[in-house]
């Protein structure tokens, strides 16, 4: 997912000359061929991240429309208020490319694990939250970024992720994609959390349980009709994120659903990370798994949750 959507940052400067690449320490190689081709606009600048956004909101208002390019944690933790106050506050035109959202180094540890970065990013005002669930989506995300106005924070997963998203279904900010019609349960996704809603979905038909899935490639903003319409006849309602509970897709679909339905919600649960640091070192599919977010895992929970909606009264629940 990364190396296509740095190859888009080279088409795109191709084909339009206010793009340029920044990249604050990149590893070896990367946009080598756009170095060549434009070696005045491929820009390295070292591990000086709070520099790198600065720099990128003044050559924004010089008409540029500039790619930053780093891992996940640094690009929002160390330059929050960089980024606020020169990109947002502006609504400047730069796209944050963010490497390994989510537990993508979990060999690392917590302070290369992005599990809070939709929470702090969503909160700003003016910025955009994009998190691709593939490469081929990435590819036709890229090309709907370079004349969106306002800053985009683009959460990727790692290199090789299963590409399960379709060709067809196209894709527009902003706009959510039904992957299969709702039935029994509904299934709101972001990120590379839709693979494992897909093998979840295969589960739950095997048990007679018809699951339908919304594929929420922006958090915000975020694509109200669709979520109306897709709870509209359902029973249950399942958010799906490698994410801290706070803050991310589970609290956006809350949260539009209380301030549009009020009193009228449905039953929901949200499946998420623990509301802690990991600990635990390992792949990324371990610590899913061991925070219960394997296909298997999240086919169990929902079984779960169908049971208990029918004698409960609608709730919010939350693991």
């Amino acid at each position: 997912m990364r190396n296509t959507a740095m190859n888009m940052v080279h088409k795109l400067a191709a084909r339009d000359e206010r793009v340029l690449y920044i990249g604050s320490d990149p590893g070896a190689g990367t946009l080598r061929n756009m170095s060549k081709e434009f070696p005045k606009r491929h820009l390295i600048e070292g591990i000086s991240e709070a520099h790198i956004i600065g720099m990128s909101a003044g050559l924004a208002m010089e008409g540029f429309v500039p790619y930053v390019n780093t891992i996940a944690t640094f690009l929002t933790r160390r330059c929050y208020e960089q980024v606020a106050v020169d990109l947002c506050l502006h609504n400047l035109p730069v796209r944050l490319i963010a490497n390994g959202g989510g537990l993508v180094y979990a060999p690392l540890g917590p302070t290369h694990q992005a599990i809070e970065d939709i929470a702090i990013m969503r909160a700003l005002p003016n910025m955009t939250v994009i998190c691709p669930c593939d490469a081929d989506e990435a590819a036709r995300m890229m090309e709907q970024t370079l004349d969106w106005k306002g800053p985009i924070y683009i959460r990727l997963g790692k290199g090789g992720d299963a590409v399960v998203s379709k060709a067809e279904h196209g894709f527009e900010i902003g706009k959510a994609i039904l992957m299969r019609p709702p039935g029994d349960v509904v299934m709101v996704t972001t990120g590379i959390m839709l693979q494992r809603a897909l093998a979840a979905a295969d589960l739950l038909a095997a048990q007679g349980i018809r699951a339908g899935i919304l594929h929420m490639h922006t958090v915000k903003p975020l694509d109200t009709e669709a979520l109306l319409q897709a709870v509209r006849a359902t029973r249950l309602l399942v958010t799906l994120e490698e994410h801290v509970p706070s803050g991310g897709l589970g609290s956006a679909v809350a949260e539009t659903l209380i301030d549009k339905l009020g009193s009228g919600l449905p039953a929901m649960l949200r499946l998420s990370l623990p509301d802690r640091f990991m600990h635990n070192y390992g792949s990324q599919d371990s610590l899913l798994k061991k925070h219960g977010l394997s296909a298997n895992a999240i086919a169990t929970s929902i079984e779960h949750a169908l049971v208990a909606s029918r004698t409960a009264s609608p709730q919010l629940h939350s693991t």
